[in-house]
């Protein structure tokens, strides 16, 4: 970039403070409070000097400055939600590097494990252990007179013997069992609960090297990620693991990554380069990482070289026309298929639902290519199964049923299943005076749901079925004793967040099923128990073998479409805004912007 117009772009900061303040979150929601000024910023009563304005600009050149969409507000390594996750990810990747990262719809290594534990290295190794059955043939942990041999999956993982905590102290294996043994005390999250659950022992081999005995005879596709995120023994150890979180550590984590945090502001994080990283380090010595309202203002502070990365899921639909301007004019525009797909599931304990009829009918009628132009301008495709396109389990469209509109074949299907519309009404009706009348549940505050609801609640009522939306807050739905959880709905907008591993068994297996039975817990919120779609995803879930597994989802994804126990709708979008010096920026489906910081250069 040339020295004159970096002293350009100085001057004009103060001229442009004003216009970037007024700018709101789409849908009406107050902005955040505006960042304090830049401090490269020009005084407004005198010129800077030569001097001045080359430190100034060195500067400048030595930082990094990224907006956030969102406001990244739990960054202790294990956060509270998948949400929170989402949105601090920008930054934990800066403290935290994942030991094995999520990139690409696979799995790579960051350098924090030497390696990715596998059957063909030696890190993965099936025992065999006696253990104990109580009278009713039960795994005990009690000694008893009846003993069996079982099977267990031991993983071992080797931790790089170079890795320092951001204060110089060594981070050993100790690091990662003291967060097994505080996750023990007080499991932090749903996540670590789960993988409490999966694990029989986690123990340390050697100064860097844990290895994780899993329960007997469980195999899954992802037993190599059980392991646990190392938290810093040395400055952790004399507080109640229940505090963890609330702690002054949890609001400025001492981390290993390439960067570490000198200052935290409700919308703003400055960070200098970790001297003890084991990396290679990132260009830029200091990073600045703001929270910005909109896409407005992250344009304005693009424009003025206030920023060279923004990256946001808010994208106001009016903006596309003007991000294809931004794009020919030399900024970078990138658009990315993001790991949330949104989808409407039907309750099969609903008796109208149950007909096969019907749920087609639904599937059919409803214009989700006009529910995509009225959120992305059609920039994203439909999506027809529940497994994202970038997964290696996902299959080709013609392998499956599909759904394309046609509400003339709806109507008929309703027609058949013995609903009609009468003359004059509005709504169909069966002869014993059943109305298809259903209540559809969703998030409030989500102006793509209400998007989609809106086209969702016009195309029903085309086909004679009427839809009364009803929104409630995110922690209500998907509380513990919430619609969801408790199968207390007839049909239900919201989004999954997708990873790696599809997780059939998870969310559409017999046993997922959400009742009294298993203490409701389980994601197959939709009640679809189908005995060949069941046996698939076991037989997928406990096989190495990755002609069998794409098999058994092959199989899986032909009967739930067949079935169509829910409406998969389609992915969302994320928006890399980014300055035309900037370089090596690799967005991603799944891992944050920051994943490959040290590979971001400025074009010189």
């Amino acid at each position: 970039m040339q020295k004159k117009q970096l002293i350009l772009r100085i001057l004009l900061l103060a001229v442009c403070a004003g216009l970037i303040a007024a700018c709101e979150i789409e849908g009406g929601v107050p902005a955040p409070v505006a960042p304090e000024a830049p401090t490269i910023a020009v005084p407004a009563t005198s010129l800077p000097t030569s001097v001045a304005v080359a430190e100034q600009i060195a500067a400048r050149e030595d930082t990094w400055v990224i907006a956030l969409g969102d406001r990244p507000v739990d960054l202790y390594p294990y956060p509270e939600s998948a949400a929170a996750r989402r949105a601090a990810a920008p930054v934990a990747e800066l403290l935290f590097p994942s030991p094995i990262l999520a990139l690409n719809y696979s799995y790579t290594t960051t350098g924090v494990l030497e390696r990715i534990p596998s059957f063909e290295n030696g890190d993965v190794e099936i025992r065999t252990a006696d253990v104990f059955l109580d009278a009713a043939g039960n795994i005990t942990t009690t000694v008893t007179q009846v003993v069996t041999q079982v099977e267990q999956l031991a993983i071992t993982y080797r931790w790089n013997p170079n890795l320092r905590w951001s204060d110089g102290t060594p981070l050993t294996a100790d690091d990662s069992i003291f967060a097994y043994e505080s996750a023990l005390a007080a499991p932090p999250n749903a996540e670590a609960r789960e993988l409490l659950a999966q694990t029989f022992r986690y123990e340390r081999v050697d100064a860097h090297t844990t290895r994780t005995i899993l329960q007997p005879d469980f195999v899954g596709p992802t037993y190599f990620m059980t392991f646990w995120t190392p938290l810093p023994r040395h400055v952790l150890a004399g507080i109640p693991p229940d505090t963890l979180r609330s702690s002054e550590y949890a609001r400025a984590p001492l981390g290993y990554g390439p960067y570490m945090i000198e200052q935290r502001a409700p919308d703003e994080i400055r960070m200098r380069r970790n001297p003890h990283y084991f990396g290679s380090p990132p260009a830029a010595s200091q990073l600045q990482l703001r929270v910005m309202s909109g896409i407005d203002m992250m344009r304005a502070n693009l424009l003025n070289g206030n920023l060279d990365v923004a990256t946001t899921e808010r994208i106001p639909l009016k903006e596309f026309a003007n991000l294809d301007r931004d794009a020919s004019s030399g900024l970078q525009v990138i658009y990315t298929l993001n790991s949330i797909w949104e989808h409407i599931d039907m309750n099969l304990d609903v008796q109208v639902l149950q007909d096969i009829r019907v749920r087609r009918a639904i599937a059919l009628g409803a214009n989700r290519e006009a529910m995509i132009a009225g959120v992305y301008a059609g920039r994203v495709p439909v999506l027809e199964s529940w497994v994202l396109p970038g997964n290696d389990e996902a299959v080709a469209p013609d392998q499956i049923t599909r759904y394309p509109y046609d509400p003339e074949t709806a109507r008929l299907l309703l027609d058949e299943a013995g609903f009609v519309l009468a003359e004059g009404e509005m709504v169909r009706a069966s002869p014993d005076g059943i109305t298809l009348t259903f209540q559809l549940i969703t998030t409030e505050n989500s102006p793509i749901r209400q998007v989609i609801a809106d086209q969702f609640v016009a195309d029903m009522a085309a086909i004679g079925i009427e839809i009364d939306v009803f929104e409630i807050s995110s922690a209500e739905l998907f509380s513990s004793d919430g619609p969801l959880a408790l199968r207390q709905f007839e049909l239900v907008l919201f989004g999954w967040i997708a990873g790696p591993e599809p997780g059939g068994l998870l969310l559409w297996s017999c046993g997922a099923v959400p009742s009294d039975a298993n203490n409701w817990t389980g994601d197959n919120y939709a009640g679809w128990c189908f005995r060949d779609a069941d046996r698939a995803m076991r037989e997928a879930d406990s096989t190495s073998d990755s002609i069998v597994r794409r098999e058994a989802y092959l199989l899986q994804q032909q009967l739930w479409t067949q079935e169509v126990p829910a409406l998969p709708l389609f992915q969302r979008l994320t928006l890399t805004f980014a300055a035309a010096d900037v370089v090596g920026l690799q967005p991603d489906a799944l891992a944050p912007l920051t994943w490959n910081i040290a590979d971001w250069q400025r074009r010189r």
